[in-house]
């Protein structure tokens, strides 16, 4: 790409900042500052930060289910009816509409801060007000005032705080830079987070340290009132965990893409949701991505749903909650093996296969390796192995589809003339939120149709059954899936072309407005080199304001500073 770097386009990124005003105070800038991506900002900003915000989300899929089955009673048709099928799968269409209605403005919204992120810091309250109305459901009123509860606080959630952060979350991979590798490796960082968030929070942490605290027992049963107590102190630790985790991805994370515009002095016109709509719509590698993740997603939230209720009831010899908790936790532990692995493994598969080619091959090993666990569906040992040769079959998936699905949003820009990051990502996260919904209230039907009682000792066949087809079938028929539509997945084959081709309409108008050009790589290193100035700047100041404060002489202090630089210097070329 080139870039005008002149005094006139500082002057409009300035005024363009002003109109910001809100984003320009300290408080809420970015604290990256570097042209090119580096360290900090994989770290934090797409994986420490993420992390730990989707953990609640985490522990939801797998708990929150079960949690309002056996603490709340829901699975009780006495009481309940089919709200519980119901109210999961009816919600879906509120997530999708919250999630279309987030995209659109991402897409309509520019800031000095670029157009994803300020959603971020919006979600950091509203997702932590969120939590705490899920768990705050009066147990012992009517059925009646708590299904409204439950459908109000469910929707306010999954409908409305968690699309204002997850799909802005999810933006800020395709956003952040151009640089194929760099957003490879936030792409593994970014995935890595989500996966981490399942497999240490959701299938480890909670199960091993937590699940008998959650589902309290006393005489072989569920002491709901105890445990509803337990899941109230519990939620006040995810909502601080969530707030300020949150924040943390919000500082330390960048639009570099969003900022080309500004930095351009290129005006971008508001699109209508139905431009936007039809350029993805009619085009096919936007279909097989999207189709991609609804299955890939289904799949794992539907395992993830049942896997709680699978270690209670299914494997030989588990007759307590502390048992399952520990299976599970071993289980999650064991699985998450390989995707570990995975993180350090996906991209050089990747770059020497091809990412759509690593994604196909991984899942045709996926299928053949969790057949493996249907040889005894009630032996840990075995279902074990399973899990692991299906984890290993499913790492390119998990780590590269997202710069896949970045390759495909390039496509559509070179196409369409215009970036479509905010309704893609809005149908991307409405899949990714929606199909919890959904699978919970599939769970739900089949555990209330099958006769499921939380009270008994031994689950019924029908229960047996049912759980074998969520916690093992369902993912390996969305996988078997995914490999046939994947053949058709070509999008990288056009890269290079289209990064040429938005480069040349990027010129064209900039052109067009009289602007001067700069080469790429020279126009990175001049803001490189200006970020970096003003940072020895904000150091220096930083330091006679110390010394001003403790009667430190600064000469004395900035020569010390310098000497340790210069020994950096020397370890570094040793």
């Amino acid at each position: 790409m080139w870039y005008v770097f002149n005094k006139e386009i500082e002057g409009g990124i300035k005024d363009e900042m002003k109109k910001n005003g809100f984003f320009e105070n300290p408080l809420f800038r970015t604290k990256i500052t570097s042209a090119n991506v580096k360290v900090k900002e994989m770290l934090l900003g797409y994986f420490i930060g993420p992390f730990c915000a989707l953990i609640s989300n985490a522990i939801f899929a797998s708990y929150l289910n079960r949690y309002y089955a056996d603490v709340i009673g829901w699975t009780d048709t006495g009481r309940f009816g089919s709200f519980s099928a119901l109210l999961p799968m009816v919600s879906v269409v509120f997530v999708i509409l919250g999630n279309l209605l987030v995209g659109h403005l991402i897409d309509n919204t520019r800031t000095s801060q670029g157009k994803a992120r300020p959603y971020l810091l919006l979600s950091a309250p509203l997702v932590t007000a969120a939590i705490a109305l899920l768990f705050l459901s009066p147990q012992n009123s009517s059925p009646m005032m708590q299904m409204i509860w439950i459908a109000i606080s469910y929707n306010v959630y999954y409908a409305v705080a968690y699309p204002f952060y997850y799909s802005a979350h999810s933006s800020l991979v395709a956003l952040s830079t151009r640089n194929s590798n760099h957003r490879g490796m936030l792409a593994t960082f970014s995935n890595a987070s989500g996966v981490a968030a399942v497999g240490i929070g959701a299938s480890i942490v909670v199960p091993i340290l937590l699940q008998s605290y959650l589902f309290v027992e006393a005489d072989g049963v569920i002491d709901s009132a105890a445990s509803y107590r337990h899941w109230q102190t519990v939620m006040v630790a995810l909502c601080v965990v969530t707030f300020l985790a949150i924040l943390v991805e919000y500082w330390f994370t960048r639009e570099r893409i969003t900022e080309e515009n500004v930095k351009l002095n290129l005006k971008e016109e508001k699109l209508p949701i139905a431009q936007q709509v039809k350029a993805c719509v009619s085009n096919k590698y936007w279909w097989i991505i999207i189709l991609y993740f609804l299955l890939f997603q289904f799949g794992g939230l539907v395992k993830n749903g049942s896997m709680s209720f699978y270690c209670r009831w299914m494997f030989d010899g588990v007759t307590t909650e502390s048992a399952a908790g520990g299976l599970m936790g071993t289980l999650g532990l064991i699985g998450g093996i390989p995707t570990a692995v995975g993180m350090v493994l996906a991209w050089p598969i990747a770059n020497k296969l091809g990412k759509q080619r690593a994604v196909t091959y991984g899942m045709i090993i996926s299928v053949l390796g969790g057949l493996v666990s249907f040889l005894n569906v009630h032996n840990f040992v075995i279902v074990c192995i399973g899990v692991i040769l299906k984890g290993i079959g499913s790492i390119p998936a998990m780590y590269v589809t997202l710069a896949l699905l970045s390759d495909v949003l390039d496509h559509l820009e070179a196409k369409n003339g215009f970036r479509s990051d905010g309704f893609t990502m809005s149908v991307y996260g409405a899949i990714m939120v929606g199909m919890t919904g959904l699978g919970n209230g599939i769970i739900n039907a089949l555990l209330t149709a099958a006769g499921y009682d939380p009270t008994l000792t031994v689950q019924n066949a029908g229960v047996q059954n049912m759980l074998v087809l969520c916690y093992l079938g369902m993912e390996l028929i969305c996988y078997a899936a995914i490999v046939v539509l994947m053949f058709f997945l070509k999008v990288e084959k056009h890269v290079e072309e289209d990064q040429k081709t938005i480069l040349e309409k990027q010129k064209a108008a900039v052109l067009a407005a009289g602007g001067t050009w700069i080469e790429p790589a020279e126009r990175l290193r001049m803001e490189q080199e200006e970020a970096e100035r003003m940072a020895e700047e904000a150091r220096l100041e930083e330091l006679k304001s110390r010394c001003a404060r403790k009667g430190l002489n600064f000469q004395e202090e900035e020569a010390k500073y310098r000497k340790k630089q210069e020994a950096k210097k020397v370890k570094i070329k040793k």
